[in-house]
């Protein structure tokens, strides 16, 4: 089959090349995916995880790529829950082969059933953003109607979902970024915009949660808003906070498959609207990773065109 692989850690973009790879193997519990539409993380290429297996092991060349949409190829030996030529979508394990590629071995329970009515472009942009959003509101953050959430670049793949969702869950959404961003960030739910260019960051007041995917001085300082009862919560740097001035929590996203129906139930319904950018076709997934222009929205591999 067909797979963009790295080739080289020292390498970097430059390692990655179109190249034919065995069909994967379908370990226990496993699900053979033929993927329609798959996507990636810029920053994947420097994670150990892409390099190496889960005892350290070297498994280079490896395929990147952790998000998924497409169908049930094949079953592993025990998995249950799903069937061949089910429509899927999902967030695959850090330290095995991905989904750029035409197949991938994926975890039974790391997957979700998508329904017919959503196409894989869009499923494919979701599960890393979508996941990492609600687990910084709800698992991590703890938010709750009423309350008052910061999100730090509202216009990006994790915040934009985050702002739709804080706002359906009856909060209210304050988003920052950048200039150009705010009349994106108010069309998908933010109730106020902090200009990160030129606006003051202490004239927010008081919140309950800061979720944020910038880190630096701006993840430092939005730390004294928060109220002695509420959180800050990052997936770039673990938080400094002062004293009393709440929790403070760094996490990676995590597979979740109660989650993924979550989202997936928002996105049939209307609720939910990832993203998407560019959309480039395996050949030029390389071109992805290193786009000439700041990407708007979320970059998705198509594998298999839609019917």
């Amino acid at each position: 089959m067909r797979a963009i692989i790295a080739k080289d850690r020292t390498a970097g973009i430059d390692g990655l090349a179109l190249a034919e790879v065995p069909y994967p193997h379908a370990a226990e519990n496993d699900v053979i995916v033929a993927v329609h539409a798959a996507a990636f993380t810029p920053g994947e290429l420097d994670w150990p995880g892409t390099w190496t297996d889960r005892a350290g092991r070297d498994r280079t060349p490896s395929v990147p790529g952790h998000e998924v949409s497409g169908v049930v190829a094949e079953l592993g030996f025990g998995t249950t829950g799903l069937a061949v030529g089910q429509r899927v979508f999902g967030l695959t394990d850090w330290c095995r082969n991905g989904t750029l590629a035409e197949y991938v071995a994926v975890e039974a329970r790391n997957l979700a059933p998508l329904s017919a009515t959503i196409d894989h472009t869009t499923a494919a942009a979701l599960p890393i953003s979508g996941l990492t959003a609600w687990q910084g509101l709800f698992t991590h953050g703890h938010l709750t109607p009423g309350e008052t959430v910061l999100i730090h670049g509202a216009a990006g793949g994790v915040g934009s979902i985050a702002v739709q969702l804080a706002r359906e869950a009856g909060a209210h959404v304050i988003g920052s970024g950048r200039t150009a961003d705010r009349e994106y960030v108010l069309e998908v739910g933010a109730e106020a915009f902090v200009d990160l260019e030129h606006d003051r960051l202490e004239d927010v007041g008081e919140v309950d949660l800061v979720l944020d995917v910038i880190g630096g001085q701006i993840l430092y300082r939005s730390a004294a808003l928060v109220r002695p009862t509420g959180s800050v919560v990052s997936i770039v740097e673990p938080p400094r906070i002062p004293a009393d001035n709440g929790r403070a929590v760094f996490f990676v996203v995590e597979p979740d498959r109660a989650g993924l129906v979550e989202l997936e139930q928002r996105l049939r319904d209307g609720r939910l609207r990832p993203r998407v950018g560019t959309v480039y076709p395996l050949a030029d997934a390389k071109e992805a990773f290193a786009p000439a222009q700041r990407p708007r929205g979320k970059s998705v591999i198509r594998v298999i065109e839609e019917s």
